[in-house]
């Protein structure tokens, strides 16, 4: 799959160390989202006045909608420290027991990805969660015994894009939910306001809407969109950004008005064409495309599903009036 602007999953080494300095650092810096922060201050509260780690926390919802960012905002405001780690990281039990082990009465294990965990590392992992207690095997054969290790009471926070492939043991053994939803724009414009003032950017507010609308509800994608515009600015102007930069950048990068790319595009066209616009099954979509059924799944469908672009029947995707609409069909 050829590189997109608008996937939400793959962040460079640079766009890491930036996105870090936008970050932030306070749930009172935290943009969007209320309903989520509103419900994680009372559990806060709650449990810094019981002098007890928070309880553990499952944050589900597409990439790029700021869950790793406010993992580091509860730990803030826990006053503890936060070691993260990622589902697919994790290939032994062993490699959790150094991870466990060192943690302190408070902390938070940050764990992305989670339902990519193997059922043994999730075994593994249901005594530490309840009990923190891990059992652990050493040797072999008749000469192996199991070695109990106490832990000191953590919170574990897992994040997941697909929360309908957890287990459902280990979904019981988290104590609170929360589950993200995209960004609208005015949320969004906040966001790039923000983002624009802490990198030194001078935008316009028609400049900071019109990205906002085409961000695909994503904090994470604003902010890649808005650096985008500011190298054209830099490039084609005198610096600053305003309209007809964002949108000479936004058009060239094949980003459309509705926050659509080339992808978006062709799978709804795909549909139309070869499907009749559907039902299609999300396999022969794939097969079609020449794309990996996951990434479908994960990246592409979330957001054309919200915005009303298809339709999800037992049969297989549809695609809505609304598109034919977008994509000037009859």
């Amino acid at each position: 799959m050829s590189e997109r602007i608008v996937d939400y999953l793959k962040e460079n080494e640079e766009e890491k160390i930036i996105n870090l300095s936008l970050r932030p650092k306070r749930l009172s810096e935290f943009i969007g989202q209320e309903k989520v922060i509103s419900a994680l201050e009372i559990a806060i509260k709650a449990a810094k006045k019981r002098n007890e780690p928070l309880e553990h926390a499952l944050l589900s919802g597409p990439p790029g909608l700021g869950k790793t960012s406010l993992a580091y905002c509860i730990a803030k405001e826990m006053g503890t420290k936060l070691t993260a780690t990622s589902g697919p990281a994790i290939e032994r039990a062993g490699d959790l027991v150094g991870i466990l082990t060192n943690l302190e009465k408070g902390d938070i294990l940050f764990i992305d990805e989670i339902h990519r965990l193997s059922k043994v590392v999730e075994e593994f992992l249901y005594p530490a969660i309840e009990n923190f207690q891990i059992d652990f095997i050493i040797d072999k054969g008749p000469y192996a015994k199991s070695v109990k290790f106490n832990l000191k009471p953590f919170t574990l926070i897992g994040a997941t894009t697909r929360k309908g492939l957890l287990s459902a043991p280990l979904r019981g053994r988290f104590g609170l939910f929360f589950d993200f939803d995209f960004y609208d724009e005015k949320d969004l414009e906040k966001i790039i306001e923000r983002s624009a003032k802490l990198l030194d950017i001078q935008i316009d507010k028609e400049s900071s809407i019109e990205i906002a609308r085409r961000s695909r509800g994503s904090p994470r994608l604003s902010n890649r969109l808005l650096k985008r515009v500011r190298d054209y600015a830099q490039v084609l102007g005198n610096g600053k950004i305003d309209l007809e930069i964002t949108n000479k950048a936004l058009n060239e990068i094949q980003i459309d008005k509705e926050g659509l790319d080339e992808l978006d595009r062709r799978y709804l066209r795909t549909i139309i064409e070869l499907y009749k616009g559907g039902p299609a099954g999300i396999e022969a979509i794939a097969a079609s495309l020449g794309e990996d059924k996951g990434t479908l799944e994960d990246v592409v469908e979330p957001y054309l599903l919200v915005k009303g672009f298809i339709v999800r029947s037992p049969r297989g995707r549809v695609v809505s009036q609304k598109a034919y609409f977008h994509l000037n069909f009859k």
